[in-house]
């Protein structure tokens, strides 16, 4: 099972170029306030002064530290620790000269024995990402060391939790060192070395309380307590150590760092770890050898190895997973395009064929949320387009007294026997005139939907098109024009349209000529009614004299329509408080002209606006008919049919031209950029899939 830490080690270098946040490897996060003991912690576990120390922030970076056991015969490194011959037993065999050295990832193969040159090298690199102030930074600096000393172990050094800005640090500086924490200890793979120095109280601890809160459980959490030996005189650990305080699920391992002065003095780690083991015996004899760094390395080393085998079944099934979508998202960018024409012209193939597709309905993706393409285009034709005519009313802006007045200005100076055709043709053209405007609006809309589909054959279709911009902005540009062009001559057919049923009122139209025959005979029917509804009682004479008056009023002879005519001019004039009489000295203008009052109309007025009401209707639903049917059929053949005809053969003069080759097929500027990221990720996803594969199942138990 020693083998499982180097093949988590592997897999950081693997994903490290391209980011190790996707897959959650398991790993130890080193949590604590600033100041309590975390460097000197990690220094014990190495047994090297090897970090920056000092009072203050100086961790500033997450320093990734991997700890590699080798074995001390080997003197010479000839191979990379990543080989696996390299490994037998979870030991690695291939030395260099001296007995430790150390390895970073940003300077490549270039190999450290001196531990002063890996600090200023730690420091240099802070100062470059970080600056030199006190700022910090979340890019992490990876250090590998190989010793005979230390156990196989991964370790991330974080920033301490601090509360008050210092010198130039920003003012949200206890924030951003808090979101750095909670982006290594939120990941679910990733064990919590929780440190408090034991001269505080333990129910203050801030590494513990950030640790609670993505570990409530605390299942993952390990609490080391540090400065055991800088308590207060009369008072001991003995109560935290053994749990008592606050109990922590994997453990509570007290230690005893150097102090600045052991540092300044160049006290080496090892003598440090001899008196801490003096001091135990000495303080906490019965909880000796549960405590102290050897321990606590002993402790980490199992703890990471069972962690990472109960991760193992889960890591692999994630890293198979997001191959699998880097794999499918590779593809959708595409190969580099090497042959230019035949690429452009299938592009242009495959853009007109989804474009007639979705028209025709036959589309490869089928839209779920909304109509779009033939359909809506059938919507506006059924519905939108056949409800607006249906709604416009054949009388709609049309009063009697117009109706009375058509009839009037249609006779001229000569009193009308009959209702004039004239006045019946005026009227109804007024009417039909009326359908031209949801007509040209119809043409509008099939025109704005087949703007529409060109957005959806971009989004849903031709993912392609969107490696290539200035090609997509040509194939709408052209596609756009196309569509303008037709646009105009539609219009003037669908204007001809009603303009041929203005040009000619056919009132022999079958249709027509079937509903005047209906209408005679139910005007005859009601003026029987009238007549048998005459009361009995009136004598045959008066009922004969009301007979001939009615006829005389009603039929058109010349007494009754004068007679007619003067009532009519009385109710018509204006109703005014001065009196118009020449006799008083005023004067009568001959050129007045009647203002239309509201009046009770005489039975022969009534009959001729019922019967020019009637044919307008009849009439006007005629030809909404025909309009209803003949303008979808000229939309489809003018705009639609002749765009879905010539759109390739549009396309293809307008764009298949040598000169343009170069500039329609340059790719987007962070298409290619894409793709090289989702090419590098896919190729760590592969390596490590490997990695982990080479893990036999024996290993794991």
């Amino acid at each position: 099972m020693e083998a499982l830490i180097p093949v988590i080690n592997k897999l950081q270098d693997v994903f490290n170029t391209v980011g190790a946040d996707i897959i959650q490897l398991p790993q130890i996060a080193v949590v604590g306030t600033q100041s309590s003991g975390k460097s000197s912690v990690l220094e014990s576990l190495v047994g090297r002064d090897l970090l920056p120390r000092g009072t203050g922030i100086v961790t500033r970076r997450p320093l990734i530290l991997q700890l590699v056991h080798v074995d001390p015969e080997d003197r010479r490194k000839t191979g990379e620790e990543n080989d696996p011959n390299a490994w037998k037993n979870g030991r690695f065999y291939k030395g260099v000269d001296g007995e430790e050295w150390g390895k970073f990832l940003h300077t490549k193969n270039k190999i450290y024995t001196d531990f002063d040159e890996i600090r200023q090298e730690i420091e240099n690199e802070t100062e470059r990402v970080s600056g030199n102030n006190k700022g910090i930074s979340d890019e992490p600096i990876h250090l590998k060391v190989f010793s005979p000393h230390v156990v196989n172990l991964t370790l991330v050094d974080l920033p301490g939790i601090t509360k008050v800005p210092v010198g130039d640090q920003p003012k949200d500086i206890e924030l951003q060192i808090r979101e750095l924490i909670l982006k290594y200890i939120s990941n679910p793979n990733c064990i919590i070395l929780a440190v408090t120095a034991a001269n505080t109280d333990m129910a203050t601890s801030e590494a513990l309380k950030v640790a609670r809160e993505v570990d409530p459980d605390g299942r993952r959490t390990l609490a080391v307590v540090t400065k055991l030996d800088l308590m207060d005189a009369g008072t001991d650990a003995m109560d935290v150590l053994m749990g008592r305080v606050i109990p922590v699920k994997l453990g509570l391992i007290g230690v005893v760092n150097r102090s600045q002065l052991d540092i300044n003095n160049k006290k080496i780690v090892a003598d440090s770890i001899r008196d801490e083991h003096a001091f135990l015996q000495k303080k906490y004899p019965s909880l000796a050898n549960r405590n102290g760094t050897k321990y606590l390395a002993r402790t980490l080393n199992r703890l990471l190895m069972h962690h990472i085998r109960d991760c193992l079944p889960e890591l692999k099934t994630r890293i198979n997973v997001l191959a699998a979508q880097y794999q499918s998202l590779l593809s959708s960018y595409g190969e580099p395009v090497e042959d230019m024409s035949s690429t452009l012209l299938q592009l242009i193939t495959k853009f007109a064929a989804e474009y007639c597709n979705t028209i025709e309905g036959t589309a490869k993706y089928i839209e779920t949320a909304e109509l779009c393409g033939g359909a809506r285009i059938c919507y506006i034709f059924h519905e939108t387009f056949g409800r607006t005519l249906e709604s416009v009313d054949p009388l709609g802006g049309l009063t009697t007294i117009d109706v009375l007045t058509a009839i009037r200005n249609a006779t001229g100076p000569r009193p009308a026997l009959f209702v004039p055709e004239v006045s019946f043709e005026l009227l109804v053209k007024r009417q039909v005139k009326r359908l031209e405007e949801p007509s040209l609006r119809c043409v509008e809309l099939v025109h704005e939907e087949m703007q529409r589909i060109i957005q959806h054959c971009s989004n849903y279709s031709t993912q392609e098109l969107l490696r290539f911009p200035k090609l997509h902005d040509a194939i709408v540009e052209v596609v756009t024009s196309l569509l303008r062009k037709r646009l105009p001559v539609t219009n003037e057919m669908v204007h001809n349209l009603v303009a041929i049923e203005l040009a000619y009122i056919n009132t022999k139209h079958p249709d027509f000529a079937d509903a005047c025959g209906l209408m005679n005979n139910n005007i005859e029917e009601q003026r029987r009614n009238r007549m048998r509804e005459l009361p009995s009682a009136v004598p045959r004479d008066k009922m004969a004299g009301g007979a001939q008056g009615e006829q005389e009023g009603g039929t058109g002879t010349w007494r009754g329509m004068l007679k007619k005519g003067e009532e009519y001019e009385d109710k018509m004039k204006p109703q005014s408080s001065v009196p118009v009489n020449p006799q008083k000295g005023h004067a009568v203008n001959l050129l007045d002209v009647p203002v239309p009052v509201a009046r009770k109309l005489s039975a022969r007025e009534q009959r001729d606006c019922e019967v020019i009401e009637r044919l307008i209707k009849s009439y006007f639903l005629i030809v909404r008919k025909n309009i209803q049917d003949s303008v979808p059929k000229a939309v489809m053949h003018f705009l639609v049919n002749h765009v879905k005809d010539s759109l390739q053969s549009e396309l293809v003069g307008q764009l298949y031209k040598p000169a343009l080759l170069d500039d329609l097929l340059t790719e987007s500027e962070d298409m290619a950029q894409r793709r090289n990221e989702a090419a590098d990720m896919l190729k760590a996803l592969q390596k490590a899939s490997q990695v982990i594969a080479e893990i036999r199942e024996t290993h794991l138990w």
